[in-house]
């Protein structure tokens, strides 16, 4: 296909390969096919990669933000122009339904370029008058940051994170993950085509040992990674031994609270996308759905009729509306969940089972009757798998949906918006929804508190993450001393 990209890494400018490293290849989840053998990066790839994105920057950084922005933005114009031949690559790397890559991967990934284009010019400090002296403030860009993407959002992170690095005036290496390492080979083709110089973003495959490599290595000033909790420890450690800078994005185990009086249909439209999207591979998603007891049988009901609507199929199929899971390994994680579910005594509402046909495919599954210890009520699953849980009162809900130590979002539906304010800020959670799930424009920052992680994509406050803070003071007097 027209956007398969041709070699392994993109470093200086250019597509680059090195048959030495260690190969993996990456999986059409609906078919088990190769889509792509790849290599490792080699320690000289790595080198390289580093050394031209420090030399990089430099120029880049020197360049007014109205320059910089200008790439940004074109880049974001060329993506929407070839956003079906990306939306198959991702469809093609990650098994998700091409209608769902169609409006929610590059198209978002486009929309952190143009925003952070269109900001990059007034990326500045403060100035404070203290009588006639004063001092400013400048925001200065961190170096080279490197950047550690996820396998559910490829092309998506590797924008939230690329955007913001390149405006404020960084350079950036990007490792996807080894299981969808496509797509972000794209986005560097993409912006040496816009014009950023060679080397600014450079793109290299790997492993652990790669992403290591990455984190270790002296110029880097900053690692922005999204991921698992237990690899964000491991990352954050590691980054803390050269106090880098973190950004840190990583899972959850997040509630969706739907009181009594809430629009049904939208209570449920809610709990399917805050579950079932990109087959339940979404780190945000709301698994821990707590329906108020008097509303529980008419959303069971009502959420199983529903179901009904699903479409499994080729992906590629643009009425196919439900996707496999990524990796078959994944598959068979979720499916180890589910055994437990049901040995733990929650009650099968739907689904709980690979689905009967080729591919990756388990079927939304839906468990009520959950009690707050059972196993898919604490960890993440990431997979199709909502677990219901009932509640009596506001209190109840509330301090059930934070007894967990993971804290990245959350949602409420209610038809009283006093209470649903209420509750939003008692919920400990770095995003809350109010009558809706999942909604990430690019103009909201996005993030989590407690183990779900660190610091914040998107939105002005993103530039935070990005930049260091100089103060600079001026005197216009004379200068006393004590002798």
């Amino acid at each position: 296909m027209r956007a398969q990209p041709t070699a392994s890494h993109y470093i200086d400018g250019a597509y680059v390969d090195d048959t030495t490293g260690d190969s993996f290849d990456s999986l059409y989840g609906y078919t088990g096919e190769t889509i792509a053998t790849l290599h490792d990066a080699t320690p000289d790839l790595i080198d390289r990669a580093l050394a031209s994105a420090a030399r990089a920057q430099v120029a880049w950084a020197a360049l007014p933000g109205v320059e910089r922005g200008r790439v940004l933005r074109r880049a974001a114009d060329i993506m929407r122009e070839r956003n079906r031949e990306l939306s198959e690559l991702e469809t093609l790397d990650t098994g998700k339904p091409l209608q769902e890559t169609l409006v929610a991967d590059a198209t978002s990934g486009a929309d952190a370029l143009e925003y952070f284009g269109g900001i990059a010019a007034s990326i500045g400090g403060e100035h404070v008058q203290l009588g006639d002296d004063f001092f400013y403030t400048r925001r200065e860009p961190l170096g080279v940051c490197v950047g550690i993407g996820a396998w559910n959002y490829p092309i998506q992170i590797a924008c939230w994170k690329a955007a913001p690095a390149l405006a404020c005036g960084n350079a950036m290496v990007f490792k996807p993950s080894e299981t969808t390492p496509l797509s972000a080979l794209k986005l560097a083709e993409i912006l040496t085509e816009a014009g950023a110089p060679p080397g600014l973003f450079n793109v290299v495959q790997g492993r652990g040992a790669v992403g290591a490599a990455l984190i270790d290595d002296p110029r880097t000033a900053k690692v922005s990674l999204t991921g698992s909790v237990p690899t964000g420890r491991k990352v954050y450690a590691s980054a803390a031994e050269g106090m880098r800078h973190v950004t840190m994005e990583l899972g959850g185990k997040s509630p969706i609270l739907i009181f009594d009086d809430a629009d049904l249909d939208a209570a449920v439209s809610g709990a399917i996308n805050g579950n079932f999207y990109s087959s339940g591979q979404i780190c945000s998603n709301g698994t821990r759905v707590f329906v108020q007891r008097d509303l529980l049988d008419p959303f069971l009901t009502r959420l199983s009729e529903r179901l009904n609507g699903v479409v499994m199929g080729d992906p590629l199929d643009e009425t196919t509306n439900f996707g496999p899971m990524t990796t078959e390994r994944q598959m068979q994680i979720v499916l180890d969940y589910i055994e437990k579910a049901k040995a733990e005594g929650a009650r099968l509402i739907a689904g709980g089972a690979r689905a009967d046909r080729d591919g990756w495919f388990i079927a939304p599954t839906v468990f009520a009757d959950v009690t707050d210890d059972m196993t898919i009520a604490q960890e993440e699953i990431f997979g199709p798998v909502m677990s219901v849980l009932t509640f009596d009162t506001e209190a109840e809900a509330v301090t059930r949906a934070n007894a967990t130590p993971f804290g990245l979002s959350a949602g409420v539906f209610t038809r009283d918006l006093a209470r649903g304010h209420r509750v939003a800020a008692r919920l400990q959670a770095g995003t809350a929804w109010i009558n809706t799930y999942n909604l990430t424009p690019v103009e909201m920052p996005f993030g989590g508190v407690k183990m779900s992680g660190i610091g914040r994509e998107n939105s002005r406050e993103a530039i935070a993450h990005w930049t260091q803070v100089k103060s600079v003071y001026v005197g216009a007097g004379t200068v006393e001393a004590p002798y």
